[in-house]
């Protein structure tokens, strides 16, 4: 569904991404895991194209995306939740929603508000409230539910469980499992490594912007040289 081919992303002369391959099957989960700085929120701009690739291609469901403008990107049906959420706080929960709403789209799950209220049951309970009145938890939710919103084939989340407390984070894990099974691909960035065992097929690691693992979870689990030398803290 999604290729990532060698791509090399600045910031100004910064070398952000250096020649970084990856790829994201329909129905899959991967984590992008890696430190503080690791270059995993310029992975996910790059691919929307908020931050443009000095070189390389980024191929999506066969049409090569590479400088195409990011509400182009999105239109094509890859939805991007941000680490900042950048939800409307003046609005209420269901305004926010619709604010998302898009048309019916080829090959991808139709999300209504009905739907989406099954799947956060603590957005259905404050419908009515306006979004600065939600912990930053439901926050979260919110914007994921806004992007589910414009039906995407693909999402991009950044940090989803960064902040947020213990029982949001397990609402987390059921809310992606459950995308996936509606056969969503899912490229999550990610540090907390439990968080992305419990909802990940496959792990990508970088560090400075390179690739440095990839592979299942199985076999990053039998490699705790890597985990050491990359992940730890």
């Amino acid at each position: 569904m999604l290729q990532v081919h060698h791509i090399n992303s600045y910031y100004g002369k910064a070398h952000v991404l250096n020649d970084l391959s990856f790829g994201v099957e329909r129905g899959k989960v991967v984590a992008l895991l890696g430190r503080n700085g690791a270059g995993k929120t310029t992975t996910l701009k790059s691919i929307m194209q908020i931050v443009v690739p000095a070189s390389g291609r980024i191929v999506f469901q066969e049409r090569d995306i590479t400088r195409l403008a990011t509400h182009m990107v999105a239109k094509l049906g890859i939805g991007y939740v941000p680490e900042e959420r950048r939800i409307f706080t003046d609005l209420t929960v269901i305004e926010n929603l619709e604010v998302g709403r898009q048309p019916p789209r080829e090959g991808a799950v139709t999300w209504n508000i009905e739907m989406l209220f099954d799947l956060f049951p603590n957005l259905a309970e404050r419908c009515k409230n306006r979004g600065k009145a939600l912990s930053g938890g439901e926050q979260q939710m919110l914007t994921i539910a806004r992007t589910l919103m414009g039906n995407p084939i693909l999402i991009l989340l950044d940090e989803p469980s960064e902040g947020i407390a213990p029982v949001i984070v397990e609402q987390m894990v059921r809310v992606i499992r459950q995308i996936k099974t509606e056969g969503l691909a899912v490229l999550l960035s990610e540090q907390n490594l439990h968080f992305a065992h419990a909802v990940a097929d496959e792990a990508l690691i970088i560090e400075g912007g390179s690739r440095k693992f990839y592979g299942s979870l199985d076999d990053l689990n039998a490699r705790p040289d890597i985990r050491d030398s990359y992940l730890a803290v």
